[in-house]
């Protein structure tokens, strides 16, 4: 790995892991048993708590499969670690900078059926406050979904309910948020979060509708769509990448 040359993406798209990668017979699950897969994996872990959110969804991944690696996974995890090869001087950096708006903002999205052993979808938010990231998140969803919708709406709900936690502490620290602005690409389930006409079809995620609706009109949270177009200049820093550490 030292001399390895380093990758500009976490993990290429041709790695599409699975338990059906896992060892298969003693002699596969003895060479595994040399590799220190749980050390990486935990490796990883740790970093992300600390300051590297960009490598949650791919920790997220290799995680998984912690109980028993095979040749597939293993690969995909030297693979992470090439990338953070070329970016081992990059963190988050926190500092006070009388220019920025204090203001917090979230940003949620969904992978529907993104586990290819039990199909769940994948939950991923981050928060932003004073343009550096606080708060962010991405796991499996608890239960199997039926419909991008559907898992659009859980991780919404997942993504308000931080929300909620997060205003609380900085308003009790003294710095007041107004409604807070969440970020997601799925119009349907924006729509369907403003929208008090319901549904058969959305029947079974009613009350997380409910839960958000009610929310919105509290003003606590706003939920809007992603503008291609226009990017405020508060939210344009690379939030891990400009962050270098010295």
């Amino acid at each position: 790995m030292v001399e390895a040359k380093a990758v500009s993406t976490p993990l290429e798209q041709h790695f599409k892991l699975s338990s059906k990668d896992s060892s298969k017979d003693i002699e596969e699950s003895k060479r595994m048993e040399s590799i220190p897969y749980s050390n990486a994996t935990g490796s990883l872990m740790y970093l992300i708590v600390c300051t590297r959110p960009d490598l949650a969804h791919y920790s997220s991944i290799v995680s998984r499969y912690m109980g028993n690696p095979g040749r597939a996974h293993w690969e995909a995890t030297k693979w992470v670690f090439l990338y953070l090869k070329g970016l081992s001087n990059r963190g988050l950096l926190y500092k006070h900078l009388k220019s920025i708006e204090l203001n917090l903002y979230g940003y949620v999205d969904s992978d529907y059926a993104g586990d290819l052993d039990k199909r769940r979808s994948l939950i991923g938010f981050t928060f932003v406050l004073g343009g550096n990231v606080i708060s962010w998140k991405s796991n499996l969803q608890p239960v199997v979904t039926l419909s991008t919708l559907e898992a659009e709406s859980i991780a919404m709900t997942e993504a308000v309910k931080e929300t909620i936690w997060l205003k609380g502490i900085l308003e009790e620290l003294g710095f007041y948020q107004r409604s807070i602005n969440i970020t997601c690409h799925s119009q349907n389930a924006i729509h369907l979060s403003k929208n008090q006409q319901f549904h058969e079809r959305t029947k079974h995620i009613d009350v997380k509708l409910h839960f958000i609706r009610e929310m919105i009109e509290k003003r606590t949270v706003k939920i809007t769509t992603v503008n291609k177009h226009y990017v405020p200049q508060s939210k344009r820093n690379s939030f891990v990448k400009e962050s270098t550490i010295s």
